[in-house]
């Protein structure tokens, strides 16, 4: 199989035989590790503010050599777990809708598959989808493909990728006026689908991590970050807000575990607030490119923090 992608002719011999996709998702963990490499697919199928596929490079030095199992507690796009594709994980987030769709891939891919091809790039259209969700009883009757399918669409379609609701929970994102935006990667979508397999996923809060967490399993955070600028507060993907309260729970939970003899590792904004939450840990020091911002001459490398335990 080619090394560098797949392609349409390869989708039917990819889709056909339960051990070619289980040789093609170890070959590319290889690759991943040995070659410091994003590898085609499988990759996050929704684009995230924050997302960290691009910091990937930066981030593999800090990573442990081995754990037990992994748990991400704010999975979003998934770029890491997908770079590391561990055999045992628990993928948590509260965003009903997220965990919605990543559940939705695991067990009925062909029927958001095919859904999601039914879908339109034009503007009017869009807004008829994003509006759904304005009318909770009839947005409940959704099934569950159907609300993966605008998920996803909306994702792809939207201004800059971004996820953001209202204080009432509902998607607000304008039209993003893209040429032609992939909103059915119906190759990855089924790499996805296979790396998903032996996945539990969890609907629930970061400290759900807890209930899991055992020595030497690896946990990585990726919450919203704290703001660097009364601008870049882009912490709204869900109905609720993420504050300074919340980033002291966030730490008392990467505090707690700590001391079980777990592998920690954090993401967050380079702000004194959080250096001075974390100053008992190792601190290390990050490059990410600013995208979004309604101010193009705003946009380029600023500082990150990636903080980990001892391990």
């Amino acid at each position: 199989m080619n090394e560098k992608s797949l392609s349409q002719k390869s989708l039917q011999n990819f889709l056909g035989k339960d051990d070619k996709k289980i040789q093609y998702l170890d070959v590319k963990k290889k690759q991943n590790r040995r070659k410091k490499t994003i590898v085609d697919v499988p990759k996050p199928f929704l684009k995230w503010a924050g997302g960290k596929r691009q910091l990937i490079s930066q981030i593999d030095e800090y990573l442990p050599n081995d754990f037990n199992k992994y748990i991400e507690p704010f999975i979003g796009g998934g770029a890491l777990f997908f770079y590391i594709l561990p055999k045992k994980a628990i993928l948590i987030d509260i965003n009903k809708e997220l965990i919605n769709a990543y559940n939705t891939i695991k067990n009925n891919v062909p029927e958001l598959v095919k859904s999601l091809k039914n879908h339109k790039n034009e503007k009017d259209y869009y807004y008829e989808v994003r509006s759904k969700d304005r009318n909770p009883e009839e947005y409940n009757k959704l099934t569950d493909v159907d609300k993966a399918s605008r998920t996803i669409y909306l994702n792809r379609c939207c201004f800059n990728g971004l996820y953001r609701v209202n204080s009432k929970g509902q998607f607000n994102v304008p039209f993003g006026k893209y040429t032609n935006p992939k909103f059915c990667d119906e190759i990855n979508l089924y790499a996805v689908y296979k790396a998903l397999k032996n996945v539990l996923l969890i609907n629930d809060s970061f400290e759900k991590c807890l209930d899991f967490a055992e020595k030497d399993d690896f946990i990585y955070f990726d919450p919203p970050y704290v703001p660097i600028s009364s601008s870049a507060n882009f912490t709204s993907y869900t109905k609720g807000s993420f504050g300074k309260e919340d980033q002291i729970r966030l730490f008392n939970v990467f505090k707690n575990l700590d001391e079980q003899g777990c592998k920690v590792m954090l993401s967050n904004s380079y702000s004194d607030f959080i250096l001075d939450l974390y100053k008992d840990y190792q601190i290390n020091v990050l490059y990410a490119k600013r995208a979004i911002n309604s101010d193009g001459s705003k946009r380029g490398k600023i500082k990150e923090v990636l903080i980990t335990n001892s391990f």
